[in-house]
């Protein structure tokens, strides 16, 4: 975020709460998660395929031919040794493919695209009501707060409202800000999403708390961004 984009944030988070009694604070993060278990899960995943790859590549265990005048122990000694030699390179096949796997799901990029949608949003709604607690967004005198928080690396918003608002709208009244702000983000332009959204929640917020004389400031209007863990 740029000094200009912050303070597009901050002054759309002023006009909202000009308003209404309720407050709006807002979080960026450059990502929710490390996901560090998905490289893990892949590295894991393919170091499986050893095996197949090996019987893939015409790799057997033979044992001699009986009647040739071998004995039952020089056979059973061939076999043991046969059977070494095929779990070893099966046991060194697998360590080389979880360290190349590993080394390149690592990589950022891969990383992301080769984690579930579905775990990139749990870790963002995580991420979203560790923030709401943590802001102590709790606090405010008439559980009015509302977070809007974005995850940028997943491209993933989340709204998250204190029980005050909560209880008098529905979940999806949230709706049309989750979309201005996704919208912002798949464009590349962040601050107009936020501002955007700012503008809606202030908007549901104005019609249940609308504003009176006695309307304290409780939490800070500039933008949080929190550093990459």
């Amino acid at each position: 975020m740029s000094p200009k984009d912050r303070e597009a944030i901050e002054a759309a988070v002023r006009e909202a709460e000009a308003r209404t009694r309720g407050e709006i604070y807002c979080v960026v993060a450059q990502a929710a998660s490390d996901y560090r278990e998905v490289v893990l899960a892949w590295a894991a995943g393919v170091a499986l395929l050893a095996p197949a790859l090996l019987l893939a590549g015409g790799v057997q265990i033979s044992a001699p031919d009986l009647t040739g005048g071998w004995t039952a122990a020089q056979v059973g000694d061939v076999a043991s040794r046969a059977a070494r030699a095929a779990l070893t390179g099966a046991i060194l096949l697998q360590a080389a493919l979880f360290l190349v796997t590993a080394l390149v799901v690592a990589l950022p990029p891969v990383r992301r695209a080769l984690t579930p949608k579905a775990l990139k949003r749990h870790r963002v709604r995580e991420k979203a009501q560790e923030q709401f607690l943590s802001r102590n967004l709790r606090a405010t005198r008439e559980r009015t707060g509302v977070l809007i928080f974005v995850a940028v690396d997943e491209r993933m918003a989340e709204i998250v409202a204190d029980e005050g608002i909560a209880s008098a709208v529905g979940p999806e009244v949230w709706t049309r800000a989750m979309a201005a702000l996704v919208e912002g983000l798949k464009r590349g332009e962040p601050a107009a999403g936020f501002a955007a959204a700012v503008g809606l929640c202030g908007d549901v917020l104005a019609e249940h708390f609308p504003l009176r004389a006695d309307n304290p400031d409780e939490l800070p209007d500039s933008l949080v961004e929190l550093p990459r863990g």
